[in-house]
């Protein structure tokens, strides 16, 4: 199975759909962190250079201002590379966005192994996990430019705090023209009954994958994109488990906190089942390229379709 990459880069695609949006709001601004250039929101300031805030290389301070301009009845748009938005920043995410509960917008870009040669220092695999554990946030990645450009307004006009998880390079496209968004509700790409993958970013191509693999052994895997972590689809998540008693996650980070670890909570609490995580095994991460880093951190479509094997194994 192959895929063509998507037209536009998603940075390209995320600053657009801000300029669209500002275009008719005046309350719509952008923060950066000295990162213009890199998340593609130059085009922002260009277009609007009294509505972008460029504070220099102090995300802290980034997100203060932020909440400062969500506080005055703005919609900011905060955005910096995934380890600066979470890690570098907790606090002031947590207090000063989440705690009062205004309505800022974190873009993280280069998640998880997509850093590739900028390393472990930027290579952030616990940004959905940090984000996830807050009160009030909406946690979302993306997978291509046609959900993401769908996601933009209803992320702007939702009105808790929300972070954004972005890569900025060409996506494998996943949705046609006839693709319809919905915060919070997972998308099933895939019918299958023997075991379900819940996937989420660049692990959804991967999985879609797996499963014509799967297909070949007789295995029939549905794939869902989880692309909403937080708040989290239950209701599609426990469908999938009673129908298919076998559940493999895959995501792009590790698999402590994040997508594997919410699916579980929720099969452990609702239905218990059968599961494998296919995700980083608690490490750092390191200087790389995508297909070198996809197999150190076993990321692959063969871990993924391995994960699933075992699943349906278990069963019998």
């Amino acid at each position: 199975m192959t895929f063509e990459k998507d037209a536009k880069e998603m940075r390209a695609v995320y600053a657009e759909g801000l300029i669209a949006l500002a275009e008719k709001d005046d309350r719509i601004v952008v923060c950066e962190a000295d990162l213009m250039n890199a998340n593609g929101t130059k085009a922002f300031f260009k277009a609007f250079p009294d509505r972008t805030f460029d504070v220099g290389v102090a995300e802290a301070n980034m997100i203060g201002v932020a909440a400062g301009l969500a506080a005055s009845g703005k919609i900011p748009f905060a955005n910096t590379f995934t380890p600066f938005a979470t890690r570098r920043c907790m606090d002031q995410v947590t207090i000063s966005c989440a705690y009062t509960n205004l309505p800022v917008k974190i873009g993280g870009t280069d998640p998880g192994i997509c850093a590739q040669l900028n390393g472990g220092t930027h290579m952030s695999l616990e940004d959905m996990s940090l984000m996830r554990s807050i009160p009030n946030m909406v946690v979302f990645e993306a997978v291509d430019a046609t959900q993401l450009a769908q996601a933009i307004p209803q992320i702007a006009y939702n009105d808790s705090p929300a972070y954004i998880r972005i890569m900025r390079t060409q996506a494998d496209k996943i949705y046609g023209p006839d693709y319809k968004f919905r915060l919070g509700k997972a998308d099933v790409l895939k019918d299958g009954s023997d075991v379900v993958i819940f996937a989420t970013g660049i692990m959804v191509v991967r999985a879609l994958k797996a499963a014509v693999a799967l297909q070949e052994d007789g295995i029939d895997a549905a794939v869902v994109n989880v692309h909403t972590l937080k708040p989290l689809d239950t209701e599609t998540i426990l469908k999938y488990a009673a129908k298919c008693n076998a559940v493999v996650t895959a995501e792009n980070h590790s698999i402590l906190g994040a997508l594997g670890s919410a699916v579980a909570e929720t099969l452990s609490e609702n239905r218990p089942t059968i599961m494998r995580r296919v995700g980083v095994k608690d490490r750092f991460g390191e200087v790389g390229m995508l297909d070198y880093l996809e197999k150190a951190m076993h990321l692959t479509v063969a871990d993924i379709a391995a994960a699933a094997r075992e699943a349906v194994a278990a069963k019998k």
